[in-house]
């Protein structure tokens, strides 16, 4: 199954993506204008994220979710994909997205064939704007968290994006302090919002296009 997701996703991820339309059925509802807005006179922070497809041991297709650990920020404890801002020596942003998810969970970038990208995302709190790069492996990584920056390694079945039964909405407590009503992914008894449902979202559009299920 994971040589024709890649044959179909490769496709797909070369026409026209579905980026704020697919976004904006995820939305925070606070975010509003900021969805597209840079903070101030200061140019936001490229940086890049890793969607990484691979098979499981039943043959399912999964990809890896981390848990942030907790600290004194505007990400504390969210579920994010492995990722970070682009650092001088990355030649692109595919690079910055395999050196930080080796990084945060010890992926081999020489086992991962990278297939494209996903539409490019705005996070005001953080000033960054996100690209998720797309790629796959053939066999199940063998993880390896970083203590310092991940908590928990949440290996996710792509099907649950698909799933209408995997998207709700509710009030969360952003930072231990501020309610924000939100649409959200439950996924393995967790709650994916933000900037992460977001990009999902658009995933979820194209997969849903790609028929693989």
């Amino acid at each position: 199954m994971i040589e024709e997701l890649k044959e179909r996703l490769s496709k797909l991820l070369q026409q026209e993506l579905p980026g704020e339309y697919a976004h904006s059925m995820m939305m925070p509802m606070v975010r509003g204008n900021n969805l597209k807005k840079p903070r101030g006179e200061f140019p936001p922070i490229k940086s890049a994220v890793l969607i990484l497809f691979y098979p499981d041991e039943y043959g399912h297709i999964k990809f890896p979710l981390i848990q942030r650990p907790e600290y004194n920020g505007a990400h504390s404890s969210q579920i994010s994909l492995p990722g970070g801002k682009k650092e001088l020596q990355d030649i692109n942003l595919a690079h910055t997205a395999l050196r930080e998810a080796k990084e945060e969970i010890g992926i081999d970038p020489s086992q991962v064939e990278v297939i494209g990208n996903l539409s490019d995302i705005f996070i005001w709190v953080s000033n960054y704007i996100v690209t998720p790069i797309i790629g796959l492996t053939r066999n199940k990584p063998d993880f390896e968290k970083d203590e310092q920056e991940v908590d928990t390694i949440i290996e996710t079945d792509l099907f649950d994006l698909i799933d209408p039964s995997k998207r709700k909405e509710g009030t969360i407590l952003a930072r231990g302090k501020y309610k924000i009503k939100t649409p959200y992914f439950h996924i393995e008894d967790r709650i994916v919002w933000g900037a992460t449902a977001m990009m999902l979202s658009e995933l979820s559009v194209i997969v849903g296009k790609a028929k693989i299920f």
